[in-house]
């Protein structure tokens, strides 16, 4: 079936879709230039995530030095094996125990593990990059988008002789501030709007199945399985599937709201968000309108966001042809477009822009990953 082929094209998705996955990072006959003697260890935590295959796929990618790895799981996972680099792994239980010697542990396995074993591989001496939004609020934790904010984690580096803790931002506030940041150094934003377009890799490996599945269940008269949404996610789209708070904000909008202002180490920035779940494989695309404190004109905007570290342009009006979450899935640039004035606003002092960027890749993974690089 047509449809579902290119659903299958998504890497990640042909090895979770086997019964016994074993995934391969590297392609073969390429010189590794990674595995290194003097390097420093690493661990992955929840490697057999949509996040923990992206964290292998980038450090491969990205010849990230290690003189080991360790590939962490749960209980349920462990045993099972894994080829990365050309080399065999098997995957061990999370245990106290793991981080004994690790310099480097990459966490992504939910809320619940990063605050019970991140201060233990702390205290161990590791420095750990923690994917999940434990810590992230945390006035001592750093929380890091290195093309935005590296000054927050200055003083850590592998070496120093301790553990520490660094949190990756939810990767909606990732993909909005790798646009919006650019324009607020030139101009200064004091309100922005944002409305996501979330993709099921934001919900995990599950979840990306079940769209696969109810997609085919559809396309064949059936009745859709409904496990991880209770409700049909093929051809529909729904509020996102974060706690609904007393103020009428989601978990997921919220986090939007607060990590803006800690990461832009402003409070008193104004931000409202709407995040809606749609049924897209990995890429989240998001609709953003910014309010600036000095006038700045679109054409100016779109020169900085050529010129913004991460950030590709795709503004073609003649063509109508913008960013698509399809074009950036399995990229690591944000892709920007729409970029125009707002006309509700008096002159220059708004704009509308349109960003897509891979939930999985720089939205967690990629992030991690060159915070990591920042370590050494």
């Amino acid at each position: 079936m047509a449809s579902l082929s290119l659903l299958r094209q998504n890497s990640f998705f042909s090895a979770t879709l086997s019964s016994q996955p074993k995934p391969k990072y590297a392609s073969p006959g390429r010189v590794r230039m990674s595995l290194q003697e003097n390097a420093p260890t690493i661990a992955v935590v929840g490697v057999t995530g949509a996040v923990g295959q992206e964290f292998l796929s980038v450090l491969s990618d990205r010849d990230f030095p290690y003189s080991s790895i360790k590939m962490l799981a749960s209980k349920r996972s462990a045993g099972r094996r894994l080829t990365f680099e050309d080399k065999e792994y098997v995957v061990e239980e999370l245990t106290a125990e793991s981080f004994d010697g690790v310099d480097i542990a990459l966490f992504s396995a939910g809320g619940s593990i990063s605050k019970e074993f991140g201060p233990i591989a702390v205290e161990r001496g590791a420095i750990v990059v923690d994917n999940s939004s434990a810590f992230r609020m945390d006035e001592n934790v750093p929380l890091v988008i290195p093309e935005v904010n590296p000054e927050a984690m200055a003083n850590i580096k592998v070496g120093m002789g301790k553990g520490a803790l660094i949190a990756n931002p939810n990767c909606s506030t990732i993909i909005c501030l790798m646009a919006a940041t650019p324009l607020h150094r030139r101009a200064k934003v004091l309100r922005m709007v944002v409305s996501t377009y979330q993709a099921a890799s934001g919900a995990g490996a599950a979840a990306m199945e079940e769209l696969v599945l109810q997609t085919r269940e559809v396309l064949e008269g059936k009745p859709p399985t409904c496990k991880i949404f209770n409700r049909q996610y093929a051809f529909n789209l729904f509020s996102h599937n974060a706690p609904v708070l007393s103020n009428g904000y989601n978990e997921e909008e919220m986090k939007l709201v607060k990590e803006t202002r800690k990461i832009w180490n402003d409070k008193d920035v104004k931000v409202t968000a709407t995040c809606i779940r749609v049924p897209v494989m990995r890429a989240h695309a998001e609709s953003v309108n910014l309010q600036f404190e000095t006038p700045l004109d679109e054409d100016t905007a779109r020169d900085i966001l050529k010129n913004a570290p991460g950030v590709v342009v795709i503004d073609d009006r003649e063509s109508n042809n913008f960013p698509t979450p399809l074009e950036v899935s399995n990229k690591d640039d944000v892709a920007v477009g729409r970029i125009r004035r707002d006309l509700s606003q008096d002159g220059n002092q708004g704009l509308d822009i349109f960003v897509c960027g891979d939930q999985i890749r720089k939205g967690a993974a990629l992030n991690a990953i060159q915070i990591a690089e920042m370590l050494l």
